[in-house]
């Protein structure tokens, strides 16, 4: 398999150039040549372990023999805490995909925890170094640190916004202490974060001397590690209820997981919908229900990983939806920065997508799903999974099963439980009691290009 960059600006590269390569020079996003078409496997899929499921769908674009992914994938599974990796459960009408059980308590250690040891494997096989620089905005940051910490080719630079991510989730970032870890909180929003860390990657001499790695959703790797736990639901719940196909809601900010879900579905796991949940930043469902794509200020709220306003895996999505036309796509992207909106025309029928439909759950839904399912089935929720399950919920289709992410433990926001059902001792999880008593290191920095790259000079291995 051979990756291209959407811009269409770079020659094709392997998988292991494309994971190094992080964002392409041409400022695209890399993807997979071609979709592979797995129908005639699912069957033969089904009954997989989560483990064994990931090695089969990461061989159709890796290149990597089998033996020496399967160490990768089971090294990765090592810190989940349950047997399933990313288990299913029946909690009313819906099912809600756990995907909470990794070291830090949230969905991106899936793919983190891979990813981490990916780098560390392909480093070693070259005789590298790298220095990667990350923007969190929330829990990227923690799932990224504890995924290289301790690794000697690699040095880890995470830039938070400053005041605007859970105290837990700085906790869990700022309390590794580990001399290839460095915190960087930013004096601003999450996306003054993203767009440093695009300006820095689009400096190619100065990626290139410090060796920059990108562990963002705009990684490939990323995307191939969190398709994995879609086949592995679908699976589980299509023989739960016997349904030929299923649905998923997807509480996101950077479209990545629900990217991920479109990809699965374009292999040929059979998903009748994906419904993308947002919170009061609602940018990608106002863009799913008008076809326009226009930023607009960053809003608080109690689900922050999902306090975005620019996307950063939805120009993969506009590669697509414009017919894997780079050249057309590249115009649109220059148009977006000129003018910071950019549009499509709706499909026949007046929809914006065949497979994806958006809304959003505001702070009062959030707290009212929380409360909800905990009274009715005892189910905690946080607050992001409560946006999925919300906004999933009202837009779900009845002839489907509805599979929901659960993207966070309850415990890592304590604050939201708290205000939602009035209590105090609900949620607890001993990760989260042990990070109350720990050190911490943290450096603040302003939101400026030249601060992080000499942030990097400093304390980077060029």
């Amino acid at each position: 398999m051979h990756y291209v960059s959407t811009r269409g600006g770079i020659e094709p590269v392997g998988f292991q150039d494309a994971v190094m390569m992080g964002l392409a020079p041409d400022g695209g996003l890399l993807l997979p040549a071609h979709v592979p078409d797995v129908t005639d496997r699912l069957d033969a899929w089904r009954g997989l372990s989560y483990a064994d499921l990931a090695v089969e769908i990461m061989l159709e674009y890796a290149d990597l023999d089998r033996a020496a992914l399967r160490r990768l994938v089971s090294r990765s599974c090592e810190k989940f805490s349950h047997p399933d990796i990313t288990p299913v459960r029946a909690v009313g009408d819906l099912h809600i995909l756990e995907l909470f059980h990794g070291p830090t308590l949230a969905f991106k250690d899936v793919a983190l925890q891979f990813l981490g040891n990916l780098f560390e494997f392909v480093l070693s096989r070259r005789g590298d170094r790298m220095n990667i620089l990350a923007a969190t905005s929330g829990d990227t940051g923690s799932a990224a640190i504890h995924g290289v910490r301790g690794r000697e080719r690699i040095r880890i630079f995470v830039m938070h916004p400053r005041g605007r991510i859970s105290e837990v989730q700085r906790l869990q970032m700022t309390s590794v202490l580990d001399e290839n870890v460095f915190n960087l909180a930013v004096e601003g929003t999450f996306d003054d974060c993203q767009r440093v860390m695009k300006a820095v990657f689009g400096d190619l001499e100065f990626k290139r001397r410090y060796g920059l790695g990108a562990v963002n959703s705009i990684n490939w790797a990323r995307l191939l590690a969190q398709m994995v736990y879609y086949f592995y639901a679908a699976f589980r719940v299509q023989d739960m209820t016997g349904a030929r196909s299923v649905q998923f809601a997807v509480p996101t900010g950077n479209f990545g997981d629900i990217f991920a879900g479109f990809l699965a579905g374009r292999m040929g796991l059979p998903v009748s919908r994906l419904v993308l949940a947002t919170n009061e930043n609602d940018i990608l469902a106002r863009f799913f229900k008008s076809g326009e794509y226009r930023p607009g200020p960053v809003h608080a709220t109690l689900s922050p990983s999902m306090d975005i306003q620019v996307a950063s895996n939805f120009e993969r999505y506009l590669y697509y939806r414009l017919g894997e036309r780079a050249t057309a796509l590249r115009g649109m992207m220059e148009d977006f920065s000129a003018a910071g909106r950019l549009a499509v025309a709706p499909l026949p029928g007046g929809a914006i997508d065949e497979l994806i439909v958006a809304g959003t759950a505001d702070r009062d839904a959030t707290l009212q799903t929380i409360a909800v399912y905990r009274e009715r089935h005892g189910c905690l929720l946080d607050p992001h999974t409560a946006v999925g399950v919300a906004v999933g919920s009202a837009l779900r289709d009845r002839s489907a099963p509805m599979i929901c992410l659960a993207t966070a433990h309850p415990a890592k926001f304590p604050e939201a439980v708290r205000e939602a059902t009035g209590r105090d001792d609900l949620v607890r999880h001993p990760a989260v009691d042990r990070l109350r008593s720990m050190p911490t290191r943290c450096a603040t920095i302003g939101a400026g290009v030249d601060e992080v790259k000499d942030f990097i000079r400093d304390h980077g291995k060029g």
